[in-house]
């Protein structure tokens, strides 16, 4: 496979920008679902085309309930995104993963209420295979990268994704320490079940910024404190995937690319030519016109 497709960046809290980007234009993408966060900004890094998006928009205009994630990602699909490395603010629920640390998480629990998780609510049944969510091709080469900083980087975890804009309550975070989990954070899992969806390989840099509120000698969860650590965990974020992006190649053993070739349910002959319009950038080589 050529490797021609650009690489998606998604910036989180503390990282509304990648300063090492040569910067060609910014584009503003109209999507069916709505408006992205930001417009997004094309250039090189690394001698690699890239696309990068602020996931709160600069100025952190959109909290982590109010982002339109589903046009986010329909964005960088457009774009023809076909790798996309996210930056997400997280705590952590063990003492293994101390904030400043970097995490490269491989699983996610969604503990979310109602948000747009999917393309296909309400137009076709499709059943997306998430039992590995996060592409271990990129994920690994992000770990590579990371292993050559100076900074705490850990590959593997499973993260929680609440709801928010609320930070825990000690009871809450207490559970969700009993359940196993190793991350919280408010806005992964969302992300990648639509990256699934989109067939892109999706993995995330994890910025660990606090240890929420389940641990009694540890400062509570504040805006500040949040802030203050991921000043020092976003330049290593910068770093790794500066280092990374010009390693990601077309051709990854992965089946990121395919996931949806099984997963729709309706019987092709029901899905009408609008449907198969409006879908054709997501499902177009499964669903051709006039089939």
């Amino acid at each position: 496979m050529a490797d021609a497709s650009p690489v998606g960046i998604l910036g989180g809290s503390g990282l509304y920008e990648m300063p090492e980007m040569e910067v060609l234009e910014e584009v503003t993408v109209q999507t069916p679902f709505g408006e992205p966060s930001d417009s997004y900004v094309m250039g090189h890094l690394s001698g690699k085309e890239v696309v990068f998006l602020s996931r709160h928009g600069r100025g952190h205009r959109w909290g982590a309930t109010d982002v339109n994630f589903r046009a986010n990602i329909y964005g960088f699909k457009s774009l023809g995104v076909d790798a996309l490395i996210s930056v997400n603010a997280c705590g952590s629920m063990h003492e293994d993963y101390k904030p400043s640390d970097v995490v490269i998480p491989d699983q996610f629990f969604d503990n979310t209420k109602g948000r747009q998780d999917s393309f296909f609510t309400g137009v076709i049944a499709v059943h997306t295979d998430l039992a590995d969510p996060i592409c271990p091709v990129l994920a690994g080469t992000l770990y590579a990268a990371g292993k050559t900083r100076d900074a705490e980087v850990h590959r593997g975890g499973t993260i929680l994704t609440m709801q928010g804009p609320g930070f825990s309550t000690r009871a809450e975070s207490k559970t969700y320490r009993s359940w196993g989990v190793d991350l919280i954070g408010m806005t992964l899992a969302t992300e990648a079940k639509l990256a699934r969806e989109a067939e892109m390989c999706y993995a995330s840099l994890s910025l660990v910024t606090d240890y929420d509120v389940w641990k009694p000698t540890a400062e509570d969860v504040t805006i500040e404190l949040i802030l203050e650590n991921l000043r020092r965990s976003a330049d290593t974020a910068r770093a790794m995937i500066r280092d990374s992006v010009a390693g990601i190649s077309g051709e990854r053993p992965c089946r990121c690319r395919s996931a949806m070739a099984t997963a729709v349910v309706t019987s092709h002959d029901l899905v009408s030519e609008e449907t198969r319009r409006d879908l054709r950038l997501l499902l177009g080589k499964y669903l051709p016109p006039g089939e």
